[in-house]
C-alpha cells in the first residue's frame, strides 16, 4: 500500500468521476437487478424493515464490478482494485459472486453497507471508506469492521437486534475518529 494519503482536494477532484461511474454500472445492471425482499431469506426480515428489503436491490455477477481508481489517478489503491470480492456495494444495490448468491449473511453484510451508504450519504461514505481502506486496508477499515462484526454477530445470533440503531451508532463513532 502506498504511504502517500489522500488528500481531500484530491478526493473532491475524483469524487465525481467514482460517482458517475457507480451510476453507469447500476444502469448497466439496472435489468439484472432484484429487490432483497425477493430472496426468501428468512432471517433477514427479522433485523431489516420490509421496506428497506424492497428497496434494497443486489445483482448476482460472476466478478463484481470495482472502479477503475488507478486509471482515476488513484494509485495507492491499486490492490484493492485487484482483489475478487465476493461482495460490493454501491448506493442502494450491492454486487454478489455467482458462488455467494444463495449466502444469507453476505446479504447481511452488504446490507449494512447500504445502511452505511444511506447514513452518511455518497460523499462521505467513499471520503470514510478511502481513508479507512487508506490506513488499515480493506479487512481492516472502519466501514468493514462494522460490516463483519455485524455479519458474525447475525450467524452466531438466534435473536434478532436493531440492526438500523446498530449502524447509525457505529457511524457516529467511526465520524469521531476519522
Amino acid at each position: 500500500m502506498n504511504t502517500s494519503r489522500l488528500a481531500p482536494k484530491q478526493f473532491q477532484a475524483v469524487y465525481p468521476r467514482i460517482l458517475e461511474w457507480i451510476g453507469r454500472v447500476l444502469v448497466g445492471y439496472e435489468s439484472q437487478a432484484r429487490a432483497v425482499a425477493t430472496t426468501g431469506f428468512p432471517r433477514l426480515p427479522l433485523y431489516f424493515d420490509k421496506d428497506f428489503l424492497a428497496s434494497a436491490k443486489f445483482v448476482v455477477v460472476d466478478r463484481v464490478p470495482v472502479p477503475p481508481l488507478a486509471s482515476m489517478g488513484l494509485e495507492q489503491f491499486s490492490e484493492f482494485e485487484k482483489n475478487d470480492y465476493g461482495g460490493i456495494t454501491y448506493l442502494d444495490t450491492f454486487f454478489l459472486k455467482q458462488d455467494h448468491a444463495a449466502d444469507e449473511g453476505l446479504y447481511f453484510h452488504e446490507l449494512i453497507h447500504v445502511l452505511q451508504w444511506r447514513i452518511l450519504g455518497p460523499e462521505r461514505f467513499l471520503a470514510v471508506y478511502a481513508d479507512g481502506l487508506e490506513r488499515f486496508g480493506h479487512r481492516n477499515s472502519p466501514l468493514e469492521v462494522m460490516a463483519y462484526n455485524a455479519e458474525a454477530a447475525f450467524r452466531r445470533s438466534a435473536q434478532p437486534f436493531n440492526v438500523e440503531a446498530l449502524v447509525a451508532e457505529q457511524v457516529k463513532q467511526i465520524l469521531t475518529i476519522t
